[in-house]
């Protein structure tokens, strides 16, 4: 199996690589911050009283996801909230959506930008900033529709629970603790790639669409 960034690096050349590596880095800290906002407006300090409210992403991701990152080019990240603080009791959802919401904030960015580029720019950096653009709104439809699956820790759990005590009993069920984190790491490896195929359709497609539409 080859590395990522040996793959990346013969295929697209040195340029996709930082691009890839800034898009995952800047997308997971900007989903946890969005979190601590949220948690914030919401009454919870325990964002700022942890320090967890910096751009730092030694904090929001630590050591084993920055290692993630270098070895199979993805990573992951926290932010911690107590919900008990919150002043109303759909807070909870709030927080939790508030993450993917940015994520699908920078993809409309990345949507916005990069047709303006594919239709305006020129010269001999169109490919790099193409590929920058196009990563960037890849990227973040894939986190943004993975997070939102209802699956623990995934936010989209959280959503869920929310409004459906139902589901918020099932996911509290000791029984279901012993094998959530096997349905996890499932669904991950199963799903991811298929998330990450439908995102770069979807990125390719939209790109197009709105190249074509300004003209």
């Amino acid at each position: 199996m080859s590395w990522w960034v040996q793959v990346f690096y013969d295929h697209y050349g040195p340029a996709y690589v930082v691009s890839w590596l800034f898009w995952v880095v800047f997308s997971v800290v900007l989903h946890e911050l969005a979190h601590g906002w949220a948690a914030l407006r919401c009454g919870d300090p325990t964002p700022e009283m942890t320090g967890h409210m910096t751009w730092n992403p030694l904090v929001h991701m630590g050591g084993m996801s920055l290692a993630a990152l270098a070895l199979v080019g993805i990573a992951w990240g926290a932010m911690p909230v107590d919900p008990s603080r919150f002043r109303r009791a759909k807070d909870d959802a709030l927080v939790a959506f508030a993450g993917p919401a940015t994520n699908l904030l920078l993809a409309a960015f990345c949507l916005v930008a990069g047709a303006l580029w594919m239709r305006f720019g020129g010269g001999a950096t169109y490919d790099r900033f193409a590929d920058f653009f196009f990563l960037g709104l890849m990227l973040n439809i894939a986190l943004a529709l993975f997070n939102l699956l209802p699956l623990p820790p995934l936010d989209g759990a959280t959503v869920l629970a929310t409004y459906s005590a139902g589901f918020r009993r099932l996911i509290r069920h000791p029984n279901f603790a012993n094998f959530s984190l096997l349905l996890f790491l499932v669904v991950f490896f199963k799903l991811g790639p298929m998330l990450f195929s439908f995102a770069g359709t979807a990125a390719n497609g939209s790109l197009g669409f709105l190249t074509r539409l300004i003209g």
